[in-house]
């Protein structure tokens, strides 16, 4: 069976997720395909094929997708640019010292806004992986310089994109601080790429700038204000993929306000959006809305209202998407998460052990989002302290939550972890 296709593996996994034999799935299936289908005993034997690792016609493909709440690029991914720094560099045809060097020019040439265009995407692409402190003085040094260019002799197109440049960059670095936990500077940076995106006219980057206010609100209780944020949101960037992740916000707040239909709707919303937009040219971008990120949503949401079946088949796809052949973790902060949701679903499910090996190794990685990373260990921390508060192992774990919340900058003075 390992020899199958990841989509083909997935596509079982999420079947027995939900308790359908294949011809509960059929069924499913007929519900959301736009046409009349073949009788129930040819589907049956399609699905077999299926499942077996026969891939589906592009006109399945989505129907599949959408079956199991997901969008078909996640469900069977396209192929999409992942860079390193040295290819991205190479794209622009110059170094950093002579972009730096082209900066201190009166005027600004097409080239040289080019190369800065390369530089920013660079760095949004090394979001996920790149050390906390490092590319914060990067993204800072690339914000002054670009700033700088102000006050140069600019077209008015020039203008609007240096503009433009300048907001990607701020809501990097806002987001980088928020990680590190000084939430006082993400909130002004965030102003800022607000600001910026205001004076360009930028819909995308000011639809960024909401999400990381609902994003902050998550993390810090405030489950109202990511709903009014990620509707202020979507209204200025309707139409560009920032969309789908201020539905995947509202959706994470729906869930721990405890309203399933809520949840759901907010879901589909983003799913649907997502299915109808191009394929990402750069799935690294943390700017970009990827279609694995959707199931990492998905897996948030379905962990809080219970669902621990369906949390823990999400939570396997992103540790099987997050991480290179070679046990290289591309995304390790999405991989934290899911660590997590492993933990709760198996202490739920009353196994202790695995559910400490997975919480402790959520909590290893050197790329953290803090804030992140507290609120979802939180809720291991609740169950453990619901049903495991007599077994040493659960209570050592819980101090060391304790010891690692004080630790860290982002911990929220006199909030502690249930012991």
């Amino acid at each position: 069976m390992s020899d199958r296709p990841a989509w083909a593996r997935r596509i079982t996994a999420e079947r027995t997720a939900r308790d359908w034999s294949q011809r509960d799935a059929v069924r499913a299936l007929r519900a959301h395909a736009p046409t009349e289908l073949p009788s129930d005993d040819s589907m049956i034997r399609q699905w077999k094929r299926w499942e077996s690792g026969s891939l589906p016609s592009e006109f399945y493909r989505p129907i599949i997708a959408a079956t199991f709440g997901t969008v078909t690029n996640a469900l069977f991914p396209a192929p999409g640019r992942r860079d390193g720094e040295r290819e991205i560099l190479a794209a622009s045809g110059m170094e950093t010292l002579e972009i730096v060097s082209r900066l201190n020019r009166s005027d600004v040439d097409r080239a040289t806004l080019d190369a800065l265009r390369i530089t920013t995407d660079r760095l949004c692409s090394e979001y996920p992986f790149m050390p906390s402190e490092q590319l914060l003085i990067e993204g800072r040094q690339w914000l002054r310089r670009v700033v700088e260019l102000h006050s140069k002799s600019l077209t008015l197109a020039q203008h609007r994109e240096v503009l433009a440049l300048s907001g990607w960059l701020a809501l990097l670095v806002g987001c980088v601080e928020y990680d590190t936990g000084d939430r006082h500077a993400a909130e002004s940076t965030r102003q800022a790429a607000l600001s910026l995106a205001t004076e360009s006219e930028h819909a995308e980057i000011a639809g960024w700038a909401h999400e990381m206010r609902a994003w902050f609100a998550l993390t810090t209780g405030d489950y109202r204000g990511v709903i009014a944020a990620a509707q202020a949101g979507a209204e200025l960037a309707a139409h560009h993929s920032v969309a789908v992740q201020l539905a995947a916000q509202e959706a994470k707040a729906w869930a721990r306000l405890g309203d399933r239909r809520q949840v759901e709707v907010a879901l589909d919303k983003g799913r649907r959006l997502l299915e109808g937009l191009p394929h990402p040219e750069n799935l690294d971008n943390h700017f970009v809305v990827d279609p694995s990120k959707f199931d990492f949503y998905a897996m948030d949401c379905y962990r809080l209202v219970g669902e621990n079946k369906l949390a823990r088949t999400l939570a396997d796809e992103v540790l099987r998407t997050g991480t290179d052949f070679d046990g290289t973790e591309r995304s390790p902060m999405r991989n934290a998460e899911a660590r997590v949701t492993l933990g709760v679903t198996a202490a739920r499910e009353g196994d202790l052990e695995q559910a400490l090996i997975h919480g402790e190794r959520a909590l290893q990685g050197d790329r953290q989002s803090v804030p992140s990373l507290i609120m979802t260990s939180r809720e291991l921390a609740a169950v453990m302290r619901d049903r495991y508060s007599a077994e040493p192992a659960a209570l050592e774990y819980l101090s060391h939550l304790n010891d690692l919340g004080r630790a860290k900058p982002g911990f929220l003075p006199g909030e502690s972890f249930p012991t």
